[in-house]
């Protein structure tokens, strides 16, 4: 069904509002390769909310937790482009509000030039898995700190990080991942 553009100015500039969910509650997005979303649920109990951040038993969790850190991102703050050449990611949002974004900038993937978006929260709380070679970075869109916890496949090597970083306010940027926060 075609929409109709209404007669007010600016009309023609208007974007027709697509929803994140079908009339089931399901999420409507496409996964990219090796990225999946787990969402849980919190439960409420009389002295407050307990909601599981992983599971040996979910089928989410292929590999070992052979680490697990925070990290934190102030209000408005931007963290993006990173790229793990073999760790996978399992990222929580334990408080604040964050918009996580994956592009698949993989050469032959199924899912090459692929964009996911998940909005994740202590009220939307869900366990991110992101593989190896897809960037990926977020922005706090709440007002207070945000407080992620990371648990990856692999431990941290000091002398030889798996991290690569393309900043996400840089020209190769803007050119390379066709997402702007």
């Amino acid at each position: 069904m075609q929409k109709t553009i209404p007669d007010v100015t600016g009309g023609a500039e208007l974007l027709a509002k697509q929803s994140a969910v079908d009339h089931q509650g399901s999420l409507r997005r496409v996964p990219i390769e090796g990225v999946v979303f787990r969402p849980v649920r919190p439960v409420p109990h009389e002295d407050g909310h307990v909601a599981e951040v992983a599971r040996q038993d979910w089928e989410e969790i292929t590999a070992p937790i052979v680490q697990v850190h925070t990290t934190t991102t102030y209000a408005g703050r931007i963290r993006a482009w990173g790229l793990h050449q073999v760790s996978t990611d399992r990222l929580f949002v334990v408080s604040g509000l964050v918009k996580i974004v994956v592009f698949d900038g993989r050469n032959g993937s199924p899912t090459q030039g692929r964009i996911n978006e998940f909005t994740v929260s202590e009220k939307n709380p869900g366990l991110l898995t992101i593989a190896p070679n897809l960037y990926h970075g977020w922005k706090n869109i709440g007002v207070t700190e945000a407080i992620i916890i990371n648990m990856p496949d692999r431990m941290y090597n000091y002398e030889s990080p798996d991290a690569l970083d393309l900043p996400w306010d840089s020209e190769a940027a803007r050119r390379i991942v066709p997402y702007s926060f």
